[in-house]
Parts: C-alpha cells; sequence; structure tokens
C-alpha cells in the first residue's frame, strides 16, 4: 500500500535507537525527509547516512536535549531551515529512570516532566501554525502500555505520560478543523535496550537473570513474544498519512494483547 507519505517532511525525536529510530525509517522508507535527534550526535550521524543510503530521501540531524526549551526552539529551527515545513512530528522520548515510587528525587521528578510532558507541548505549540496554514498536520506521540495499565517503578512514566494523553486529546479537537490529527501511540514490552535494562535491574532486585525476566514479560503476552520497534516504526507511519485522515484523538494500543481490559 502506497501511503502517499512521499515528500512529507517529518520530524522525530529521540531517534538514534529503538522505537524513535524505527519511526524515522518507516517514514524514510515510504519517502518522507526525515529529521532525527538525540541528546548525542554520534549515533545520530550514523542513523542519518544509513537512511540516506538506503531510501534515498533528505535526512538532517540535530542534537537536542528534550528537556531544554532552547535546544528544542532551535531544532525546530533547523527543521524548517532544512525542509521549509513541518507535516509529521512524531514526539518520542527516553525511558524515565525507574525505581521505588518514594525514592523518586525531586530532580528526577521535574527532568521527567520536562522531557515526557513539556518536551510534547513545546514542539506541539511551535508546529501548529505552519501546520494550519498548509490544512494538513501530523502529531503522534509515542507512550506506552502503562497510561492504561501502571507498572510497578516505573511511577514517572505511569503518571506523566497520561498526562501527554490528556493534552493530546484536548489539542486534537481544537486543530481538527484545519486538517491536523494528533494521536497517541501506546507500544507494550518492545526489544528495546530500554526493556533489556529494565530486565537486568529487575534481575539484580529478585536475584533471576535478565533471561528470565525477559521470558517472564512474554508470559503475559497472548502472543507470546515482545514486540519489534519496527512494527511501531509501522503503525506511524500509517497514522501519518492520509490514510489515517479520520483518526484522530485516540490512543492505540500495540502490545500483543497485553493490556486485558477493554
Amino acid at each position: 500500500m502506497d501511503l502517499g507519505l512521499k515528500g512529507k517532511n517529518a520530524l522525530v525525536t529521540a531517534s538514534s535507537k529503538g522505537i524513535g529510530k524505527a519511526c524515522a525509517e518507516a517514514l524514510a522508507s515510504e519517502g518522507c525527509n526525515v529529521m532525527i535527534c538525540s541528546r548525542t550526535s554520534e549515533n545520530l550521524i550514523q542513523v542519518a547516512d544509513e537512511l540516506i543510503r538506503n531510501y534515498g530521501t533528505d535526512v538532517h540531524w540535530f542534537k537536542c536535549d528534550l528537556r531544554n526549551p532552547v535546544d528544542i526552539e532551535e531544532l525546530i529551527k533547523e527543521t524548517f531551515r532544512a525542509f521549509g515545513s513541518i507535516d509529521i512530528v512524531v514526539n518520542n522520548c527516553g525511558g524515565p529512570p525507574s525505581n521505588h515510587i518514594l525514592k523518586i528525587t525531586e530532580e528526577e521528578w521535574n527532568n521527567a516532566y520536562q522531557e515526557i510532558l513539556m518536551s510534547v507541548i513545546r514542539i506541539s505549540n511551535l508546529v501548529i501554525e505552519s501546520m494550519k496554514k498548509n490544512n494538513f498536520g501530523r502529531i503522534i506521540n509515542i507512550t506506552s502500555v502503562t497510561v492504561k495499565q501502571p507498572i510497578q517503578r516505573l511511577v514517572l512514566s505511569n503518571s506523566l505520560r497520561n498526562a501527554v494523553i490528556g493534552y493530546a486529546k484536548t489539542l486534537s479537537t481544537e486543530v481538527a478543523p484545519f486538517g491536523i490529527t494528533v494521536n497517541n501511540v501506546a507500544p507494550g514490552y518492545t526489544l528495546t535496550k530500554r526493556v533489556y535494562d529494565l530486565a537486568v535491574e529487575q534481575a539484580k532486585i529478585t536475584g533471576k537473570s535478565h533471561e528470565e525476566i525477559l521470558r517472564s514479560y512474554t508470559q503475559d503476552i497472548p502472543m507470546g513474544r515482545l514486540g519489534k520497534p519496527e512494527e511501531i516504526g509501522n503503525l506511524v507511519a500509517y497514522l501519518a498519512s492520509e490514510k489515517a485522515s479520520y483518526i484522530t484523538g485516540q490512543t492505540i494500543f500495540i502490545d500483543g494483547g497485553y493490556i486485558k481490559s477493554i
């Protein structure tokens, strides 16, 4: 299926690895020009070269700390300079620290608040007027199954990603008349370094091996396996397309059946 994305301009945050990289790759494979960013430049250069080599699209990279509003402003300016417009935004960020709820420091709360919630708000505020003028826009926020089913030791994610859901739902109703859709993608356990690191941490606490912990994750998933980053990327590419023009304000779970509630 041709998603009709050729020539569209996309910004994907936290896209040097994992789910963010998979989203950037899915969009590039459909012919999008892509701006990628992360806190370190080393991986970005490699990913940009890989996407250009494999898909022949225009790919730029920018070093950006999503907790820093000045960095975000520069990221958006650089994306407009590179492409002239921004049609698609994929708001992704790394997972915040995990810990017992009473051991999370105020600094960790503030950092997570800036990175998970305020980055989405700041980026959206900076791109919406341009999207309105073009009568087209896609804002897609990568959240987590924790918005529906909280996971122990992930209170920062459990709390702040729900704030993103509330913001996105409200925004979606205000921008819908301008051809702009706002949706959330909520992955379950996905085979990324983040999930591997969580398994290692849990292994230290429980005395089990990280392999056992990873296997235990799959026991709660009816499909019997972890998700693949590219599966999230494929969903994001669809939501970015004209094919999904009547879907807005939704949170779509991609978790192999992990969430059992209706």
